[in-house]
């Protein structure tokens, strides 16, 4: 067994990296977390922060005390962070949301105007840059290569085929499933000649790489971002929108109430200017705070650097999962691409749930199983068919299908990923045991295949 020492020098800034959580066998060991694509643990610095300024915490933008004032100045500096941090323009506004999903429904709110308009996304988009496009515009989605990247080839024949109806290109800035960073600059020029807007979902992209939104008179500037805190080491519930104010001050706002207006009559509403107008109600100061110290840290350590060491990770990881018996990957590694540090494969013979199980309770793993709420793009790297698609939705008592995902943070080790990778490989030469002992329901005719047990995919 390899021993469980740090080899990070980052990891002493993460919090519960020591956490010990149990076994099968009741015995307990150190957790090895390979689930950061969907959530970070905080960093010590946010919870000092969080702790140092709980005594002066207080309503924002809600009263004169010297409290309230304090909170209301910290949040509102927050935004200036959050628009160095990204490159964003003076003319953007910052919006505070919950996290990824709603700023991505909010702005499609925002947007909504005649159902012909055209909103072109992406057949590797997580649900969250895919359904709230559904039922406000004609949507259309661009196809991929056989390799599961996204082919630049369709996304101009879509432009082509939508011409001067096309309001926005919606894109994945890094893929939730198999990691690939996808040619922003590339798109946005492509996108900009065609005169449309492009947004980009950055909740996978922005906590591993540096990002600048450029100028508005870029060919490749970004005319609206979206990521989340919870996926860059800041818990309490903040993410964040940015875009053109223009765009934000036309629309009326999600959510209705205090704090998004100036006067209001039964009669008539006078709406505060954006971001105020999309921020309805008491503001969520400790998420903001979070977050911006989170920002502040990552940009002392240098995201470059932070890529560089995370690349090495996967790389290490990816290299060897190709040497494990049973094991296909869903993306390729051919040393020109770029990525972030996660990827998702499948084991022959096991069901995904009965991978990340075994992993769990043989050895204080976590890892992600499932579809990732990315349903068309695994169905796609699966080649499930329609007919195989509405079985298991018409079927609840079948697992679903999907695959294991392992994903980095900094603070993850070379020594951490050689212990999965020796209880990984342990389990492809067992496999036939585990089958038997971890069993579940599959539909006819899937690989893996016994049992009785449903889990949760999304």
């Amino acid at each position: 067994m390899v021993y469980r020492n740090s080899g990070s020098s980052f990891r002493q800034l993460v919090a519960g990296t020591d956490a010990k959580v149990p076994l099968a066998n009741g015995k307990y060991v150190r957790g090895i977390n390979f689930d950061n694509a969907a959530t970070t643990p905080p960093l010590c610095a946010v919870l000092s922060e969080i702790n140092q300024f709980a005594p002066w915490y207080a309503s924002v933008h809600r009263g004169k005390g010297y409290k309230s004032i304090i909170c209301s100045e910290r949040y509102e500096q927050g935004r200036e962070v959050v628009r160095e941090f990204v490159n964003a323009g003076q003319q953007d506004v910052v919006i505070f949301t919950k996290n990824t999903t709603e700023s991505i429904n909010m702005l499609a709110y925002a947007l909504a105007g005649e159902r012909d308009q055209v909103v072109l996304t992406t057949d590797m988009e997580h649900l969250a840059n895919d359904m709230p496009w559904r039922d406000k515009f004609t949507v259309d989605y661009i196809g991929l290569t056989k390799a599961g990247r996204l082919s630049l080839q369709s996304l101009e024949s879509k432009l082509q085929l939508h011409a001067g109806k096309v309001k926005l290109v919606a894109v994945t800035g890094a893929s939730n499933v198999t990691g690939y960073i996808n040619p922003i600059a590339k798109i946005a020029r492509l996108v900009h000649q065609y005169g449309a807007a492009i947004f980009v979902d950055g909740a996978q992209w922005v906590p591993h790489i540096a990002v600048n939104m450029r100028p508005p008179d870029a060919a490749e500037h970004i005319d609206y971002l979206a990521f989340s805190g919870h996926k860059m080491y800041a818990p309490f519930g903040t993410g964040v929108l940015i875009g053109p104010q223009a765009a934000f001050a036309k629309a009326v706002p999600v959510y209705q109430g205090g704090g998004a207006v100036g006067l209001v009559s039964q009669a008539t509403i006078e709406w505060d200017a954006p971001p105020a107008k999309w921020e309805a109600g008491t503001p969520n100061m400790m998420g903001v705070l979070a977050l911006i110290t989170a920002i502040e840290t990552l940009s002392k350590l240098n995201l470059n650097t932070i890529h560089r060491y995370e690349q090495h990770l996967i790389d290490y990881t990816i290299d060897g999962l190709r040497t494990i018996p049973g094991i296909t990957l869903y993306s390729i590694r051919d040393g020109r691409e770029a990525r972030v540090s996660l990827v998702s494969f499948s084991l022959e013979g096991l069901h995904h749930s009965q991978v990340a199980e075994i992993l769990s309770q043989q050895a204080g793993i976590a890892v992600r199983n499932g579809l990732f709420c990315a349903h068309p793009y695994v169905e796609k790297l699966l080649r499930l068919s329609a007919e195989e698609i509405k079985y298991y939705q018409t079927h609840d008592d079948k697992s679903l299908p999907g695959l294991v995902r392992v994903s980095f943070g900094l603070y993850n080790t070379i020594n951490e990923i050689k212990i999965f990778l020796a209880i990984l490989a342990h389990i492809a030469g067992h496999r036939q045991h585990y089958a038997d002992k971890y069993s579940y329901v599959l539909a006819p005719n899937r690989p893996g295949d016994k049992g009785q047990r449903e889990y949760p995919y999304c």
